[in-house]
């Protein structure tokens, strides 16, 4: 279970990793890509991206996703997008909520 008394998503303050400001930094350039995970798992797979292992990239995504920052949908696969064989095939985007910490983190300048 996450503790939620450390990820800031719930209250007005709102406190973002660096790999979360990338992941939405890429979102905002790309409003939806493929996210995976297995049939027997809750764990989001990305694999666009290799910066980070993809348990890092696991928990970055069910961090933003917690925050309501982002929507992980595994009942509207992207077309055109080559399935993983082992995983159920989803997207995600930003949300309006994510959508404007986007916009807070363009016009205010974060330092990462």
């Amino acid at each position: 279970m996450h503790d939620c008394s450390s990820c800031g998503g719930c209250g007005r303050d709102l406190t973002l990793t660096e790999g979360e400001i990338r992941m939405l930094e890429q979102l905002a350039q790309i409003p939806f890509l493929p996210v995976y995970r297995k049939p027997d798992s809750e764990m989001p797979i990305y694999l666009e991206e290799c910066e980070a292992p993809l348990e890092e990239y696991g928990l970055i995504l069910q961090c933003l996703e917690k925050k309501r920052l982002i929507t992980l949908d595994y009942d509207k696969p992207l077309k055109n997008i080559v399935p993983a064989p082992y995983a159920i095939q989803g997207s995600m985007a930003l949300t309006a909520r994510g959508q404007m910490v986007v916009d807070l983190l363009e016009r205010q300048g974060v330092e990462k």
